[in-house]
Order: structure tokens, then C-alpha cells, then sequence
């Protein structure tokens, strides 16, 4: 049963199936179109339904009418034994940062630790699709990238700092690896979209209006900014997350990449990935079975009340994974609708998915 009555479950290997036609229609290349399809199944399938099937209509606009080359590849400019430097020559985020992950994992393996930094790209999507790619090598995993500005330092009601979201995995032994990911922000854009659907006031904490005060009114939330977590921290780590993913790579920072009205520059988006090698560094048995010990004592601790369970990054995501592998991925309607006007404009054949 769906968490709300307008959701319906969808098979997630149907779903693939229809977004990768999506985007082959757009002018992708069968092997792109299923990487970026990948990359947002992926993410409804752990929960994630801010950066999941939600963004078709946005990618496919991004694709067909505002200025993303649905042909680019990607190019290696720069590199050494350690880092490298992608040119995504605006293609999809996704393209460049999944072939800078998988070059630093390469070069990782034999310095211990590698970097890379993308310029000329566009959105990417949700980072930990990116630092789960290390785990099988066992490898931590780090991924970060610039967004539009829609969040003030602290103190400030002005839009001048994107969320530039974080995440890092970490392999473990028994137990589902340790994965991290969100923006220094209380919410995203895409999450707030996910409760203006669904007609629910937004947590406290998450947003600002124009003037600087606290609201839960969605529609509020639009115009308003987004509220750093922690305060002055997060709002301080929002900006080193967009040197680290725009400037390092030359890409655009903060307003030089457009704003939340008029939308970002083709691109001009930036990321920045990392890979460490763990074997380089300590016994991996050793490390695994410490990562399993961290894990579980977490599970271990003493409730707080109100509280039923305590979990570790990434286990909530797993739980979710499992069952919507099995049972399907939940969508709501508005979601499915926005699909479907993109499927129909496309002229993709939608006979077959009885869902939509």
C-alpha cells in the first residue's frame, strides 16, 4: 500500500524501460539515454523522488528546447596519476561525471586516492549515484556539485549560495554501506515540489519567505529561500562545496550560473568527485568489520522518545530500495501526468505501460 492514495506503484524495470525511450527520443545515444534513465530510477528507487522520474519533463526540455547537446561526449582534458579534469561539453551532468568517476576509480586503485573535477556540464542529479560506483572496488566514495542559487549566507535574504549537496559512501562489511547524501540546505527545490503535489505544508526549518522569516507555506517557498541547516555552518559549507565543484574546474559559481527564475546556463555547471582506495590505507577486512561495528552500534542506542528506531545514513534508503524492488516504485499523480505530457509530445508509444 502507498504512503498516500494517489500514489501508484510502478514496476521498476518498466519505468527504465519508458524514461530510456524518453530520451532516445530527445537525441540521445542508447547508452546515455540509459545512464540518465538509470540515474533517476535509481533514485525513486531508494526514496529519493526529488531527483527521481519527477525531473523527465525538465530534462527532456533541457534536452529538446533549452540548449543541452543530447549528443555531446564528454572529453578528458587534463589529467595525471591522480586527478583528472572532464570538459562535459554540455551534455547531460550525469554523462560527465559518471566517466570522471569511473577514471578516478581507475587511477585511485593504483595512487590510493584521485580526484576529478567536470566543467561545461548541466544537472547531474542525486550525488550518491556517483559515490556508490566505488563501493564494489572497495572504495569510498565523494561526489559534490554546484546549483542554482537559492539560498542566502547567513544573515543575508538574497539569493547567492546554491544548496551544493554532498555525498560520501563508505563499503561495509554485513551490513548495507554507509551512504550520505544532502544539500546544506533543510530541504531542495525538488523536495518542496514533492509536497506542493502532494498539498502538504512544508517542515519548519526548510525555507524563508523574501523577507527573511520562517514559512511552511509551499507556494511561499518559491519565492522565498532556502534555510541552511546548522546556520552559519551550513551556509559556510554550501560555499566550499561550490569552489570545490565550479571553481576548481573553471565552471560558473553561484550567480554566474543563472538564477531560479530564468533557470541555469547550459553548461556551465561544475562537480567534483573523489575515490579512496581503502585497501592503500588499511586491512579491508578489518576496516569492513569496524564500519559493521559503527553501523551497529548505532542501531544499539538508547531511544529518545517518539522513536522507534535509530539508523545509519543510507539504511533508510536500503529498507526502501528492497521493498520498491519488489512491490514497485510509488508515484504520485501529478508526477505520472508530467510524464505522461512528455511521453505524448515525444510520440513515445505508451500502450504498453498500463500505469501511466
Amino acid at each position: 500500500m502507498s504512503e498516500f492514495d494517489d500514489e501508484t506503484r510502478v514496476d521498476a524495470e518498466e519505468l527504465l524501460e519508458l524514461v530510456i525511450a524518453v530520451f532516445e527520443r530527445c537525441g540521445m545515444s542508447q547508452a546515455d539515454a540509459s545512464l540518465l534513465a538509470d540515474s533517476l530510477v535509481d533514485a525513486d528507487l531508494g526514496g529519493t523522488h526529488s531527483h527521481g522520474v519527477l525531473r523527465v519533463p525538465e530534462y527532456a526540455e533541457k534536452l529538446t528546447t533549452e540548449g543541452v547537446n543530447p549528443t555531446a561526449k564528454p572529453e578528458v582534458v587534463r589529467e595525471g596519476p591522480s586527478f583528472v579534469i572532464v570538459d562535459g561539453r554540455n551534455s547531460m551532468g550525469q554523462i560527465g561525471t559518471a566517466l570522471a568517476m569511473r577514471r578516478v576509480i581507475d587511477k585511485a586503485a593504483k595512487t590510493g586516492i584521485a580526484a576529478g573535477a567536470i566543467r561545461g556540464s548541466n544537472h547531474c542529479g542525486a550525488m550518491a549515484y556517483f559515490t556508490r560506483m566505488a563501493l564494489p572496488h572497495d572504495m569510498i566514495g565523494i561526489a559534490t556539485t554546484n546549483a542554482l542559487p537559492t539560498m542566502a549566507p547567513w544573515g543575508g535574504a538574497e539569493r547567492l549560495l546554491g544548496i551544493n549537496p554532498i555525498a560520501i559512501s563508505v563499503p561495509a562489511g554485513k551490513m548495507s554501506p554507509i551512504v550520505y547524501d544532502a544539500a546544506f540546505s533543510g530541504s531542495s527545490h525538488g523536495k518542496i515540489r514533492i509536497y506542493q503535489q502532494k498539498g502538504l505544508r512544508i517542515p519548519e526549518g526548510w525555507v524563508i519567505d523574501r523577507e527573511g522569516q520562517p514559512t511552511t507555506d509551499p507556494m511561499a517557498a518559491v519565492d522565498g529561500l532556502l534555510a541552511p541547516i546548522g546556520g552559519f555552518k551550513g551556509a559556510g559549507l554550501a560555499m566550499i562545496m561550490g569552489i570545490l565543484s565550479s571553481i576548481l574546474s573553471g565552471a560558473s559559481y553561484g550567480t554566474e550560473l543563472g538564477s531560479i527564475e530564468e533557470g541555469p546556463t547550459p553548461g556551465e555547471d561544475g562537480h567534483f568527485v573523489a575515490a579512496i582506495h581503502v585497501p592503500s590505507f588499511e586491512d579491508i577486512e578489518r576496516f569492513k568489520s569496524r564500519v559493521d561495528a559503527a553501523i551497529q552500534q548505532i542501531h544499539d542506542c538508547r531511544l529518545a522518545p517518539g522513536f522507534d528506531q535509530v539508523y545509519a545514513p543510507g539504511d533508510l534508503e536500503a529498507i526502501r530500495r528492497a521493498e520498491y524492488s519488489a512491490q514497485g516504485i510509488p508515484l504520485n499523480r501529478v508526477t505520472l501526468a508530467d510524464v505522461r505530457e512528455t511521453v505524448e509530445r515525444l510520440g513515445v508509444d505508451v500502450n504498453a505501460y498500463e500505469w501511466l
